[in-house]
């Protein structure tokens, strides 16, 4: 067997630390939870040399072990539990070359933990344009490491950081100085009471609110020789061992870094006068937006059409390739078409990813949580907020999972109830396949369409209600809070590409993977639902439609059986019992049935539609033809027109349809109150809405 080296990726966010683990893993890599939360866990595997491996944990970004978020503290608990099996063998600390003074207290603290430790320092292709130089041999000796340098951007040094990793062996575990001098006496009576046990260790274990398994405070308090300081000195000792630490790097750097300041140049604050200007930087932010729609639309739908006909044709290939029967009719039926209901979305939903990951590679993003906080102070929230609603675009999911670095409880509360009003990636195939039956596929002016508007003016729509809510919650929860928005403008970057496509396929992967399972069940559930009727009329469709259409052509008369059957199936029964409540809102029974299935999760609806479509009809069509073929039996016309159309895109906008999505918010808030709250209230308010878009405009 192949030998195997725990290697645990750990740095400062905007570091590049993902660049890094990207290079060392390529796309073998997979994304998981840690055992029992929902931080997120990435993991690879690298080669190094014939017969060695390095498994690669990529850390969650912290800034030092003084844990302050849920994130930070699996870091550390991770790096003092030597039982844990992902503790490791190495640990790898990436750095900045711009902001090395930063990066160096993290290295400081995890040298303190005596655990082999590289240090790589990125961005090296910047060091000449700033005016940047380094002594590695100086620094090397003054850290008491080895130091690989190198630029994740151009891949040099990956190679180096490589051989390093294979001979931790040979690094020295002693630390670099001597960080908790300044209370001797304090120190000393904690090193006697717990003499086995390492000292720093000791000290994070009584300063961090971490559960540490089998060493945790408890035993720190019933030491008899030990008594633990209040919460204020304990802060007041954190202080001088930070100042203790930063005074040993402007020591270090001072005889190891020298920058000249007339090379450096001052591009990126004129970059930022401009993106985060109270004006101008909100117009080109929208204007970005629009860009990114239109484009979404005008790229996609060339390999959409592809997709759709693919499976149509595939439908209709496995029906005449293979003998007829209840299985066959169940792949042709139920499964391809439920499947290519959601497959023919993959172009779109990798292009929003696509874009998110170059706004965010390339360091615009943070501008664009500077510019909103100004906007978010106003309805009870601050700029971290924009980061779980800007995550909400593609699940919301992570970003109620995001809302952990927000200190405090009231926003953090707030910003967890609303985050289900951004318009996720889930809500992408409904809002695609409604526009393109009710809004003209024309433009005004020269590049934007009105479908791209509309599609636009929906996530508008859901950030706009995200932030309305947060105002009236603001204003209902009462709750004492006090908080600071601080957030890191990291340097412009031009977006790496292999991380922007390892990026697209690892979400768009995740989503079509997570979404397929559930259309999968659905879908043959319904198909079996849909198959099968309790009484006379379903078994005997054929002589009733018989009796009653005497002058139809054949292919008419089998499109009338089937559409008989599916009537009086169980699914129908199921659908016209439900057909009262969603007909005021313009919908027929088959979309009701829609709706309802997708309540498991918003994605379930057009593979819902094109499952129940293909069992009426026999026909090679494809899911948006049979949507706009739709007649309403009320009105005679189109079932799909602008009322009803905007009407279900409303719905959807404000409908909470994600029971995972309830499941999360019940474990971060740890009460079944909020996401049942959630749940009433976004319902009531989609049904509401749709209601009277419709009633107005029919």
């Amino acid at each position: 067997m192949a030998k195997q080296i725990k290697v645990s990726l750990i740095g400062n966010p905007n570091t590049g630390k993902t660049s890094v683990f990207n290079l060392l893993t390529g796309l073998n890599q997979q994304v998981g939870n840690y055992p029992g939360i929902t931080v997120e866990k990435k993991e690879g595997i690298c080669k190094l040399s014939r017969g060695v491996k390095a498994h690669i944990l990529d850390l969650p970004g912290t800034y030092s072990l003084n844990a302050s978020s849920l994130d930070e503290n699996v870091v550390i608990e991770l790096l003092l539990n030597k039982k844990d099996k992902d503790f490791p063998d190495v640990a790898v600390v990436v750095s900045d070359v711009e902001n090395l003074k930063r990066n160096l207290l993290l290295y400081t603290q995890i040298k303190d933990l005596e655990i082999p430790t590289i240090l790589v320092i990125n961005m090296a292709d910047r060091m000449q344009r700033k005016g940047i130089s380094l002594d590695i041999p100086g620094l090397e000796k003054e850290l008491n490491t080895k130091i690989a340098l190198i630029s994740a951007r151009k891949g040099e040094g990956i190679d180096a950081l490589k051989k390093l990793i294979e001979s931790y062996t040979l690094l020295s575990k002693k630390t670099c100085l001597d960080a908790l001098s300044f209370a001797p006496d304090y120190f000393d009576r904690l090193q006697k009471a717990f003499p086995n046990q390492s000292l720093y260790k000791l000290w994070l274990v009584i300063t961090q609110d971490v559960n540490f398994r089998k060493f945790d405070k408890q035993q720190v308090d019933i030491a008899p020789d030990f008594k633990i300081k209040s919460e204020s000195e304990l802060k007041r000792l954190q202080q001088k061992e930070t100042i203790k630490r930063y005074q040993f790097i402007n020591n270090v750097l001072k005889k190891c870094l020298v920058v000249d300041e007339k090379v450096a140049t001052g591009m990126r604050a004129r970059f930022d006068r401009v993106l985060t200007h109270k004006f101008w930087g909100y117009f080109i932010f929208f204007a970005i937006l629009l860009l990114i729609f239109q484009a979404i639309y005008d790229w996609s739908s060339y390999p959409m059409d592809l997709i759709d006909e693919g499976f149509a044709w595939l439908s209709e290939a496995a029906k005449n390739a293979l003998p007829q029967g209840p299985l066959v009719d169940l792949i042709t039926e139920g499964i391809i078409p439920g499947l290519g209901g959601i497959v023919i979305f993959i172009p779109q939903i990798a292009f929003l990813f696509f874009f998110i990951s170059i706004l965010e590679e390339s360091g615009y993003m943070s501008r664009v949580v500077f510019l909103m906080d100004r906007i978010m102070r106003r309805f009870g929230l601050s700029g971290k907020s924009v980061v779980p609603l800007v995550s909400g675009t593609a699940c919301a999911i992570p970003a109620v999972m995001a809302t952990r670095n927000i200190e405090n409880w009231k926003e953090r509360l707030i910003t967890i109830l609303v985050v289900p009003f951004t318009t996720c990636s889930a809500r992408l195939p409904v809002y695609l396949i409604i526009i393109a039956l009710v809004i003209p596929d024309e433009k005004f002016g020269w590049v934007f369409g009105y479908q791209s508007m509309t599609l636009m003016l929906l996530y508008f729509l859901g950030f706009a209600s995200a932030v309305g809510s947060a105002w009236l919650l603001n204003k209902l929860l009462k709750m004492e809070s006090k908080s600071y928005f601080i957030v890191e403008m990291p340097g412009y970057k031009v977006p790496l590409f292999k991380n922007v496509i390892i990026n697209v396929i690892e979400k768009t992967k995740a989503f079509i993977f997570g979404a397929g399972k559930i259309i999968l069940a659905i879908s043959i559930i319904l198909w079996v639902l849909a198959s099968f009727g309790p009484n006379e009329k379903f078994s005997n469709a054929k002589e009733i439609v018989t009796k009653e259409y005497t002058d139809l052509s054949q292919d008419d008369l089998d499109q009338k059986i089937a559409s008989h059957q599916l009537e009086y199936s169980f699914i129908g029964y199921a659908g016209k019992g439900i057909e009262p409540i969603v007909a005021p809102l313009g919908y027929d029974w088959k979309v009701g049935i829609g709706i309802l299935c997708s309540f498991a999760a918003r994605e379930v609806f057009v593979g819902t539609l094109a499952t129940i479509y293909s069992v009426e009809s026999d026909e090679e069509e494809t899911i948006k033809n049979r949507m706009a073929a739709e007649i309403n039996p009320q009105t005679g016309g189109p079932l799909f027109n602008l009322a009803s159309g905007l009407s279900l895109l409303l719905f959807y906008a404000f409908a909470m349809q994600c029971m995972s999505t309830l499941a999360i918010v019940k474990r971060e808030t740890n009460s079944w109150k909020w996401p049942t709250i959630q749940l009433v209230f976004m319902s009531i308010l989609a049904y509401s809405i749709a209601l009277v878009v419709y009633q107005v405009l029919k």
